[in-house]
């Protein structure tokens, strides 16, 4: 570790892996109720497991961005950070308020909630992924500028490179673009216009310029590739990420009473989204074949790689496989949407923070090289373990979509099932994806195991 102030980094990695854990425990509840449909019912319903289970994931996401900047920063700027003091602030802030508002979700019922929390002043609850409340999305808004200003200094201060300021970009655009949660329209059309503002541009423009950095930052310190090799890539992505991002917003309007352009510009962006992934794939296994040393942290690397692969397959095939929009006319809203939503946030953005945590934690408790070859191999199972369910639980929810879109969908009105028949039917399945579930769970479980795997005595 160069940089003392770097060890702030460790708490956020530590919450986010425990939010995580949380996080696949709702989701496994969830399938149950899939099939038992009583299952924690009337304690937690449905609607409340999935409103967790989403939060959950948002929050360990930006967890596991701040402390992967916390930890690049100043090494990238070649100085302390601005002001460490100020990272813990904001790590306690950010944790009890985000710890608090999941209490509020599972043991106050919503619309009480909303009362007690003064929505009616500021009306922002209620909207799918934004379900927090106002006083919440206030609060995020005060932890996430302080956290742009902590870095922003770092960097005025320090060198600036091309992954600071390609990471600088995509965190000034989380903030802005998260601004949309307080504008709520009274018109339907115009309020989901808007509040894919939030959720489209955060996942599939700004995140993924964090993204890039992050990776790049993890692939010179693992392969010591030159700066300016990786530069040029980094430059190429991020255009392709921002041309083919920013107007594939579109996709998301195609059945929603906006003007039918739309179609056309959604569709047109949407061949073009899975560019960007794909040349993260090339980017990715280009400076692994031209590296210039052979790092110990065999576990960081395979993340690394894996995190490019996952990415394209998640956010890039089975992103294209239901966006065009004589497609997606049939598939919108069925478990293709939930099959193509579990693979991208996993693919990209999950294991990007395995891929920082893999490389950082080990250097943060003392370990320059890496962890022993016992504990990374122990760490290379969990991440089979995790990738081979996050595939398996993917291709359930595909053949669950498909089977929805053929016995409910594609028929006229007199021979369609209803959607409870078609549940049922496609139970086996969900038993499947549940499965699976569980395997990434195994993963989980396997990975912080890892952290306690004491390496054999070498003899003198």
């Amino acid at each position: 570790m160069k940089y003392s102030s770097q060890m702030v980094a460790k708490p956020y990695f530590i919450f986010a892996l425990i939010l995580l854990a949380g996080e696949i425990l709702f989701g496994i509840s969830m399938g149950i109720q899939y099939l038992y449909g009583d299952f924690l019912f009337p304690a937690i319903p449905f609607n409340v497991l999935r409103m967790v289970h989403v939060n959950l994931l948002i929050v360990l996401l930006l967890f596991g961005f701040m402390g992967a900047t916390y930890y690049l920063i100043p090494e990238e700027s070649e100085r302390e950070l601005w002001s460490p003091l100020l990272a813990k602030i904001t790590f306690w802030v950010f944790a009890v308020a985000g710890v608090l508002t999941i209490l509020g979700y599972l043991f106050v019922p919503y619309a009480t909630l909303a009362q007690i929390t003064f929505n009616d002043l500021w009306p922002t609850m209620g909207r799918e992924f934004l379900e927090q409340p106002t006083i919440t999305k206030i609060g995020i808004v005060f932890v996430v500028l302080s956290y742009i200003l902590n870095v922003t200094m770092t960097v005025l201060k320090g060198r600036k490179t091309t992954i600071s300021i390609i990471l600088l970009t995509g965190l000034f655009g989380l903030a802005f673009f998260f601004l949309f949660a307080f504008y709520v329209p009274d018109n339907l059309v115009m309020d989901k216009f808007f509040w894919w503002f939030v959720v489209h541009l955060w996942v599939e423009a700004t995140w993924e310029l964090i993204l890039g950095a992050l990776l790049a930052f993890v692939l010179i310190k693992t392969t010591g590739v030159d700066r300016e090799h990786i530069d040029k890539w980094l430059y190429l992505i991020i255009a392709m990420t921002l041309i083919s991002g920013l107007a594939g917003t579109g996709h998301h309007f195609f059945y929603i009473g906006t003007p039918g352009y739309w179609l056309w510009i959604g569709s047109i962006a949407s061949a073009a989204e899975p560019i960007p992934f794909f040349l993260m794939i090339l980017f990715a296994w280009n400076m692994v074949k031209n590296r210039r040393i052979q790092h110990n942290n065999h576990a960081a690397l395979t993340w690394a790689k894996g995190t490019a692969v996952m990415g394209f397959l998640g956010a890039g095939v089975w992103g294209f496989l239901h966006t065009l929009a004589p497609v997606n006319y049939y598939t919108h809203g069925t478990q293709l949407t939930a099959a193509h939503g579990h693979l991208a946030f996993f693919g990209a953005y999950v294991m990007i923070c395995f891929t920082l945590i893999s490389y950082a934690m080990p250097i943060l408790r003392g370990r320059p090289h890496g962890n022993g070859p016992k504990a990374q191999k122990v760490e290379l199972i969990s991440f089979w373990l995790m990738v081979i369910g996050m595939i398996g639980l993917t291709l359930a929810l595909t053949v669950a979509g498909v089977m929805q879109i053929e016995m409910q969908r594609i028929p006229d009105s007199v021979n369609a099932l209803s959607f409870m028949d078609t549940q049922t039917r496609i139970a086996t399945v969900y038993t499947v994806r549940l499965l699976f579930g569980l395997m990434v769970l195994s993963g989980l479980l396997t990975y912080f195991y890892s952290f306690f795997v004491k390496e054999p005595k070498v003899s003198m």
